[in-house]
């Protein structure tokens, strides 16, 4: 399944010092600055090491993020550049005091720049979870994939639709700047990547794959099919109102598996119209998926055409897209072999519809939680940052024009395809 779905690039980010000379008045207060230095280009590093797995990436996380924002309990708020530490309402006096800059994945490496510890906050973790979607796809890759890896596959993806789900619902809109038309956080951009991950999780080797291999019952597979196709759809209108010179090849993605799974669901479906004695309407649920397949073999074409942000998916070359052909054309044969030899039934000019709902196996965001404060965060040393002092590092705003390196990504070397068997 190498080269299965589609992926943006990560975000982009230039170097941030933390270097308050003069406001970091104590010796713990210049510790804090030190380790976030470290802790934040660790986990810059950790988004381009192949050898990185969840549980080294959630290391790294908790590392950077209980020191830049910790959680909220009923008694205090205790964030350390965020919320202030000192009891009152006010915002974190430290809030400000950085400039921060970061590409979108849609839009080149020219970045949008906040001063504000949020835009930092939302932007990193926005990187956490396109990370968690990465890795889904490697695994996803393998040659041999084991039913264990199938389920990390599926968790890797609901996590990663957890943590856009949050930024989307508690910290975006936090923001003092919203977010431009087309940016990675404005609110059409993020529910696409939300969409994607849900929609992925029940995709090849990890819930329809499964119901396949299983040998679960056709209206469950045609129903999760249907579902997964749906997912696909609202995803592609998700995004219909913004520019297509960056969306279009994302959309086409889109297009090509909604139509791959109608695909699926109208096969499915014609298998239970058949086991149903209804022969005349599983010939013509048959035809339909075979127009759709059609269609989706034309839209990987179209998608590897399309100029766009990302890795090209090639859907087409993969056993499970071919093996859906051949079940299509050889159910379709049995109908109409089976319905002119015995039911003699009226072929419907119309589709029949799919009224398909999966009882069980759709898949729903993993919530995140953001680690505890760090130990380190405390009032008293809260209390050391004297913003009445000269901050010179970083002082003046970073130019929106300037380019900021793309990060370095691992090559997603292709695999022998083994189809859909999980070992």
């Amino acid at each position: 399944m190498t080269h299965w779905f589609h992926r943006n690039p990560l975000k982009a980010t230039a170097p941030v010092s933390f270097s308050f000379y003069g406001v970091a008045a104590s010796p713990a207060a210049n510790k804090i600055c030190n380790d976030l230095k470290a802790a934040r280009a660790r986990l810059l590093e950790m988004f381009t090491d192949p050898t990185c797995n969840p549980e080294i990436m959630k290391n790294a996380t908790d590392s950077y993020f209980s020191l830049l924002q910790g959680t909220t309990d009923r008694m205090c708020t205790e964030e350390s550049f965020i919320v202030s530490l000192d009891g009152t309402t006010q915002e974190n006096k430290m809030r400000f005091i950085q400039n921060f800059k970061w590409t979108d994945t849609l839009q080149g490496n020219t970045p949008s720049a906040q001063q504000d510890a949020v835009f930092e906050l939302v932007s990193m973790t926005f990187n956490v979870g396109l990370w968690y979607s990465k890795f889904a796809s490697r695994l996803a890759g393998k040659e041999n994939i084991t039913e264990t890896e199938a389920k990390e596959v599926h968790k890797s993806l609901r996590i990663a639709a957890g943590i856009f789900k949050h930024l989307k619902d508690a910290h975006i809109p936090r923001l003092i700047t919203p977010a431009e038309k087309g940016r990675d956080l404005e609110l059409r951009v993020i529910d696409t990547y939300i969409i994607q991950c849900q929609a992925e999780a029940q995709e090849a080797k990890v819930t329809i794959a499964r119901a396949i291999e299983l040998k679960h019952n056709a209206s469950l597979i045609g129903a999760l099919a249907f579902e997964t196709a749906n997912f696909y759809k609202k995803a592609d209108h998700t995004l219909n109102s913004l520019e297509p010179d960056y969306t279009s090849k994302w959309r086409k993605y889109f297009q090509l598996k909604q139509a791959f799974y109608m695909a699926y669901a109208y096969c499915y479906n014609g298998q239970m119209l058949l086991a149903s004695d209804k022969c005349g309407e599983a010939v013509r649920s048959l035809r339909e998926a075979e127009k759709y397949y059609t269609k989706a073999e034309s839209l990987c074409k179209e998608y590897r055409q399309t100029k766009g942000p990302g890795s090209t998916a090639k859907p087409s070359e993969q056993l499970f897209f071919t093996k859906l052909g051949g079940l299509i054309k050889n159910t379709l044969e049995k109908c109409e072999r089976e319905n002119g030899f015995i039911y003699f039934q009226k072929v419907p000019q119309d589709p029949p519809d799919l009224e398909l709902k999966a009882s069980y196996g759709l898949v729903e965001p993993i919530a995140f939680e953001f680690p505890s404060v760090s130990p380190q965060c405390t009032p008293e040393v809260y209390a050391t940052f004297d913003l009445t002092k000269n901050h010179k590092d970083d002082k003046a705003k970073p130019k929106q024009e300037e380019e900021v390196k793309p990060m370095k990504e691992p090559d997603l070397k292709t695999q022998k395809d083994t189809g859909c068997s999980i070992s």
